[in-house]
């Protein structure tokens, strides 16, 4: 079976990562960790998030963040934009691209908006047709592709069905994200197939949390399916809300290792991820939750 010989790597550290830590972050580090994160080379990086600072507090200085990082040519810095007023701030802080999101299972979308996925992503159509005027890149998000909360199993039908409702609202990329950890690969190969029926291949994203320990293999396994966009996050910043004691977010480290261990290029380079890992690990005053990381800082240290 033959893998992709290029991987893009998406990293949501910045926004994902950081978003539901309970102590606020100074905005110079989270300004420092976006700028670690360019040179270590990626193209496109979740740096901010224009949400209600009520409901998400640790955001509310995403204006200031996107205005003072060192932006890269050819970098997208990236903003979630729940709504036209947060499509509106991102705009204004110069976002490359806007993320809007929905869910793969209804219970999910009734129990967190109180309304069904078709209404949820029908609120987004203001924002994508705002995207397009506006010449800014337009990604869609589904959470719970693989496995909800509440209601367990999610089909891979429901998957592809809000697939093609953020293709139709012009989705230049679209995320399969299995939120909270619950996918092996049998499955991550189930939903890519549904799903590239309705959206090309190239332009779909692996988001794999690694509640069970399965993020990398899963990779692995969307990898064999043919795709070539993932997201990671450096240090495994970013727990789940809904799965107690969850890990979240893959470590970006691992993920690199891995893809280099595989002869895939990235364009990433993993000291400097490393080195950017270390550094909010020692702002936050924990490990890093990355083996790779965490095992190449022993290494150095000696």
């Amino acid at each position: 079976m033959t893998l992709p010989t290029h991987v893009k790597l998406v990293e949501v550290g910045p926004r994902d990562g950081l978003q539901n830590e309970k102590e606020t972050i100074p905005v110079e580090v989270k300004i420092e960790l976006v700028d670690r994160l360019t040179d270590a080379g990626f193209v496109n990086i979740e740096a901010a998030s224009f949400v209600s600072p009520k409901w998400v507090p640790q955001m509310a200085t995403s204006a200031e963040v996107m205005d003072r990082i060192r932006r890269k040519p050819g970098v997208d810095y990236s903003a979630l934009t729940p709504n036209m007023k947060g499509f509106e701030a991102a705009l204004a802080a110069q976002a490359d691209e806007v993320v809007i999101f929905g869910a793969a299972s209804e219970a999910f979308s009734q129990r967190n908006i109180n309304c069904s996925i078709a209404e949820s992503i029908e609120r987004f159509r203001d924002v994508a047709q705002a995207a397009k005027q506006n010449g800014v890149r337009l990604r869609g998000s589904i959470s719970c592709s693989f496995g909800c909360p509440y209601q367990g199993e999610v089909a891979p039908d429901a998957v592809a069905d809000v697939v093609r409702r953020l293709r139709d609202l012009g989705c230049d990329e679209i995320d399969i994200a299995d939120t909270i950890g619950v996918a092996t690969p049998a499955k991550i190969h189930a939903v890519y197939e549904t799903v590239a029926k309705d959206y090309p291949l190239a332009q779909l994203s692996g988001h794999f949390h690694d509640t069970y320990g399965q993020a990398l293999v899963n990779i692995y396994a969307a990898l064999q399916a043919g795709v070539s966009i993932f997201h990671s996050s450096v240090a495994g910043l970013g727990g789940c809300p809904y799965a107690k004691g969850a890990t979240g977010n893959v470590a970006t480290e691992d993920v690199v290792y891995m893809l280099n261990g595989l002869g895939i290029h990235t364009g990433i380079d993993l000291d400097k991820v490393v080195d950017a890992g270390e550094f909010i690990s020692r702002h936050l005053g924990r490990k890093a939750a990355s083996r790779a990381g965490n095992a190449i800082a022993a290494k150095r240290a000696g």
